[in-house]
């Protein structure tokens, strides 16, 4: 009876409206009936216009052009002279060089070692080419305790698992708690207790130089090989308080997901050969080092140095994970000679890399085939150089643009608005140290790549001028 009423009322109510609909039009003159079936009756007598016609795209980026003239050193000394002498910068040193053929332009201090900041993940990103596949993944598993009831998590090297609805945590495509969980299920074993496997990682999880304010601050969580979302209390939130104890945590909010008591979770190791009951993977490694180098991720950072480590029989720790980045840097051609490092994400302060080898990472990434940027100048290209430049230009995506991506978003906004969308560049700010590291457009289409760090100034007066110098290099017709 419910539902005859209900259509006997909405009958009653469209026979209404068609009724009140003619009547109106009868009223005012009009010499047409509106049906209720037409656009007209729809959209309250209007008439629906047509379709505009279809519009072709016409794609406004295009390559560098191969012919755009050469800048001089010259003319780039004279275009940065007004701004490399800001008493903002404090300490600084850099290089600018011309990505087509190899040429530095500008150099200050460029073998100096300075305080990096984040944009050490310039070498972790281009040591991470050099050793992993692009879709090279790492894994969370469960697998059975030693006693009837257990189960162990596994911790592989993975932040990024996410526990919030529909698989939508802070980290895109990552792995979802809830597959575990299902899993887990399905597998019909009775379970009251969860451990957390943390062995993967060794060492301590805590660098040298970080400060444990950072934790609160949501800079970094202690480095352990399983966390949800990095270890944020707030997992959608990018500068989230992290959590002390990653881990745990993880394991605990398994252990709810099950509706097990939280309590017993405890940190153990799993048996070896122990029967792999549930396991997740993370994203491929070119997502992963894209979102580490946009929104500036130390966590991921870190996990990232000592994926490199493992995979070329190395520990994974700090110390081992920054071996595995020089040697991997060293192995391809690149100085490293003057850095000296603590973690793989550039938060230590007591990190120093010269700005030299920065600029040569992005040149030889930005390079066109045949030319050579590891060579010293003059030498012929080699096979193997340009190889090296394939290998690496992933790294140039990977890069915030300013004024619309990542860390660059909030810059070239008010101030050098006019290199907004040309500067691509890697930022770095600690309390003591501001750098960029990148590229950029020239007024007369050349490709210039650079590396600007400062020291001993607090970023909100060293960032300006960093800016400026970059701003300068977009504007600069130097040949």
């Amino acid at each position: 009876m419910g539902g005859l009423a209900a259509r006997r009322r909405r009958n009653l109510w469209i026979g209404l409206g068609t009724t009140l609909a003619v009547l109106l039009a009868a009223g005012a003159g009009v010499l047409f009936t509106v049906k209720p079936w037409t656009d007209e009756f729809r959209h309250g007598g209007l008439t629906t216009a047509a379709p505009p016609a279809p519009v072709r795209p016409f794609p406004q980026v295009a390559p560098a052009p191969s012919n755009a003239p050469a800048p001089s050193p010259a003319g780039v000394a004279a275009a940065l002279a007004p701004v490399i002498g800001n008493p903002d910068l404090g300490a600084f040193a850099g290089q600018v060089t011309d990505a087509d053929s190899a040429t530095v332009l500008w150099s200050g201090d460029a073998n100096k070692a300075m305080i990096p900041s984040s944009t050490a993940k310039i070498l972790l990103t281009a040591a991470a080419l050099l050793t992993l596949p692009a879709d090279h993944r790492v894994s969370t598993k469960v697998v059975a305790g030693n006693a009837p009831n257990e189960l162990v998590l596994v911790g592989g090297g993975d932040p990024t698992l996410t526990a919030e609805p529909e698989g939508k945590g802070y980290y895109p495509n990552g792995p979802r708690l809830s597959d575990l969980v299902t899993q887990i299920k399905n597998s019909g074993r009775a379970v009251d207790t969860i451990l957390v496997d943390t062995s993967a990682y060794t060492g301590p999880n805590f660098a040298k130089g970080w400060d444990p304010v950072d934790i609160r601050d949501g800079s970094i969580a202690p480095i352990e090989p399983v966390m949800i979302d990095g270890g944020r209390l707030q997992p959608l939130v990018e500068y989230s308080p992290r959590t002390t104890t990653p881990a745990l945590d993880a394991g605990r909010r398994l252990a709810i997901e099950l509706g097990l008591d939280p309590a017993r979770v405890r940190i153990a190791t799993a048996a070896p050969g122990a029967a792999e009951v549930a396991s997740v993977r993370s994203a491929p490694l070119r997502d992963r080092l894209r979102d580490l180098m946009v929104y500036s991720d130390n966590v991921l950072a870190e996990t990232v140095g000592r994926e490199i480590s493992v995979a070329t029989g190395g520990p994974a720790s700090f110390d081992g994970a920054v071996a595995a980045v020089n040697a991997a840097l060293a192995k391809a051609g690149f100085d490293v000679a003057g850095v000296s490092m603590h973690d793989n994400s550039g938060l230590s302060v007591d990190d120093r890399i010269p700005p030299r080898l920065l600029d040569r990472i992005v040149a030889t990434a930005a390079k066109p085939n045949g030319a050579t940027a590891v060579q010293p100048t003059g030498t012929k290209a080699r096979p193997e150089n340009d190889r090296l430049a394939t290998t690496l230009a992933p790294l140039l995506d990977d890069l915030p643009v300013a004024g619309a991506t990542g860390s660059l978003s909030s810059r070239y906004v008010l101030r050098d608005r006019a290199a907004a969308g040309w500067v691509r560049a890697k930022t770095g700010t600690l309390s003591v140290s501001s750098a960029l590291v990148g590229y950029v457009l020239d007024a007369d289409g050349r490709v210039l790549t650079f590396a600007l760090m400062s020291n001993d100034r607090p970023p909100e007066v060293s960032r300006p001028a960093l800016d400026a110098i970059a701003g300068t290099l977009r504007n600069c017709g130097c040949s």
